[in-house]
């Protein structure tokens, strides 16, 4: 990991201009956005299309080589489109494709490069124009998609249910279950015994955790010096 050598104030000054371009570029393509976002290079997060819907406590996360995007795409002006929870990760490089209706529950994870379309945008024997054909996808609450998986129209993954990186996933996915592979394949139950911690259990308390967060930084960056960052960056 890269130290960081930027002073404390330097940084808040960073985190002031993420929010201002939350405010005013990111949050109007929004049909809404929840309390207290934590959004990292607003920059290199695009939306098109809408309605695009995000609750609270969202971790999305930008990155140059990794563009993140929400695209909402169809002739149908009376569709949910994307709607996202609360307390949900969304990793660089992730695309959410929707002609209809993805939606995507409370504590869901989604890993760098994972990508879920509710379209196969096509026809098989007409390529010409858009597929008529969508069928919506469902992701139920706490269900973690491994790196660069693959969800796709008309599949419903069950709570707690974990997906292997790199999967196909074509048909439903029960709950409280572990599937991997091209097509994916059920390859182990989850313990009932073993209770499930989810982001929301871990994160539900914005205030303490931004004071953590805040003075974990302050210690990490103390001592941080204008020069000494200039000199970093030469």
């Amino acid at each position: 990991m890269i130290k960081d050598y930027r002073p404390y104030y330097i940084k808040k000054a960073w985190y002031r201009l993420q929010h201002l371009y939350i405010r005013h570029k990111l949050s109007p393509q929004l049909k809404s956005l929840g309390k207290y976002p934590f959004i990292v290079k607003p920059w290199h997060i695009e939306i098109f299309g809408g309605p695009v819907s995000i609750g609270d406590n969202i971790t999305l996360l930008g990155c140059s080589d990794k563009k993140t995007r929400l695209t909402v795409w169809s002739e149908k002006k009376d569709i949910s489109g994307i709607t996202i929870g609360d307390h949900v990760l969304i990793s660089p490089g992730v695309r959410i494709s929707a002609a209809n209706s993805i939606s995507i529950a409370d504590s869901c994870m989604l890993a760098s490069h994972v990508y879920i379309t509710d379209s196969d945008w096509h026809g098989i024997y007409d390529r010409s124009m858009p597929a008529k054909e969508v069928s919506c996808v469902i992701l139920e609450e706490n269900v973690w998609v491994g790196d660069s998986a693959i969800v796709c129209k008309g599949v419903t993954i069950g709570k707690n249910s974990i997906i292997g990186a790199g999967s196909v996933v074509t048909s439903d996915i029960p709950p409280n279950v572990i599937a991997a592979g091209n097509p994916v394949k059920i390859i182990k139950q989850l313990d009932p015994s073993k209770p499930v911690i989810t982001r929301k259990d871990r994160f539900s308390d914005a205030a303490k955790m931004t004071h953590l967060f805040e003075s974990t930084e302050k210690e990490y960056l103390q001592g941080n010096t204008l020069f000494g960052w200039l000199r970093s960056l030469f």
